[in-house]
C-alpha cells in the first residue's frame, strides 16, 4: 500500500533528525549549516508534534467510543 505524498512519515522524520544532529556535532560543519539544520529541525520537531497530537486525539475518540 502506497501512501500518500501528503501524509506524514513519522519514522522518516525522526530519522531526519537523528542525522541532523550527527551533522550539528559534526567539527566540519560550518556556522551557515549549523542555522539551516536548526531551522529545519525545528520544522521536523514541529511537524511530529502535531502527528502525535493528532494520534493522541484519534485514540481518545476510539476509547471514548469504547464506553459508549
Amino acid at each position: 500500500m502506497k501512501k500518500n505524498k501528503e501524509e506524514f512519515d513519522y519514522d522518516a522524520a525522526v530519522a531526519e533528525l537523528e542525522s541532523i544532529a550527527a551533522k550539528v556535532e559534526d567539527p566540519d560543519t560550518g556556522i551557515s549549516d549549523i542555522e539551516n539544520h536548526i531551522k529545519r529541525s525545528m520544522e521536523l520537531i514541529a511537524a511530529c508534534r502535531a502527528y502525535l497530537r493528532g494520534a493522541r486525539e484519534k485514540l481518545a475518540a476510539m476509547d471514548a467510543e469504547d464506553y459508549n
